[in-house]
């Protein structure tokens, strides 16, 4: 069935978030800049309403790779946590930004952060669906997937590249990653209890009161 890159990311993206429901996940946006759309967070049910949000465009019709993996590495980098993970998606090669991509890279291995980045479509022209004034239309762009980066971001963070030519193996990828990143944690549970009976405590001593009283006055019995 077709669809947009971006449909089938925000589908495959929204499937791994429900199957991590005890991790803090967040989300950064990246184009011509980049930004944190979701903060770590878990709260996976505003994250999956902030995912699906995205539209093409609304960060710049560039990429700036490098400047995403640092925002990330930002977030992360004061997680007490086992496993920090950034998984990078793109369909393009980093052509914006202030940071080098390989730089911020180096940067993310030096916090412990892992990033497994994932190269989507085909290099060369690739079909689009876009809105025109006539409807939904099918183009051409040229697309310039920078394979030899994402593997050496992958390299140098001690992760892995994938190549995802569809849905399907897009999330196979995911669901890879998901089965690589998992670790036991030990969660101790506190109950905090709030005394709430003086409520009706204080009532039912009213009424016993009311009621001494009337056995004693009105309601008095004669043996």
């Amino acid at each position: 069935k077709p669809a947009t890159r971006l449909d089938a990311v925000k589908t495959v993206v929204s499937d791994f978030i429900k199957k991590r429901p005890g991790d803090r996940l967040g989300m950064v946006v990246f184009g011509e800049q980049a930004f944190t759309q979701a903060p770590l967070t878990l709260d996976h049910d505003l994250l999956l309403a902030l995912l699906d949000r995205l539209t093409i465009g609304m960060a710049g019709n560039a990429t700036a790779i490098g400047s995403a993996i640092g925002i990330s590495v930002n977030r992360l980098k004061d997680l007490k946590a086992k496993s920090k993970v950034i998984v990078l998606v793109t369909d393009g090669r980093s052509n914006a930004g202030e940071m080098a991509p390989i730089q911020a890279a180096e940067a993310a291995a030096a916090f412990g952060v892992k990033i497994y980045t994932i190269g989507v479509g085909s290099s060369g022209p690739v079909p689009f669906i876009v809105d025109t004034p006539l409807g939904k239309q099918t183009i051409y762009q040229q697309v310039d997937l920078d394979e030899a980066t994402l593997k050496k971001i992958a390299e140098v963070t001690h992760a892995r590249y994938f190549r995802a030519k569809d849905t399907k193996s897009l999330s196979q990828i995911y669901d890879e990653i998901n089965s690589l990143e998992k670790s036991a944690a030990k969660v101790k549970e506190y109950m905090q209890y709030e005394e709430r009976f003086q409520w009706f405590l204080i009532p039912g001593l009213l009424l016993l009161l009311l009621m001494i009283i009337l056995t004693r006055t009105r309601m008095r019995t004669i043996p």
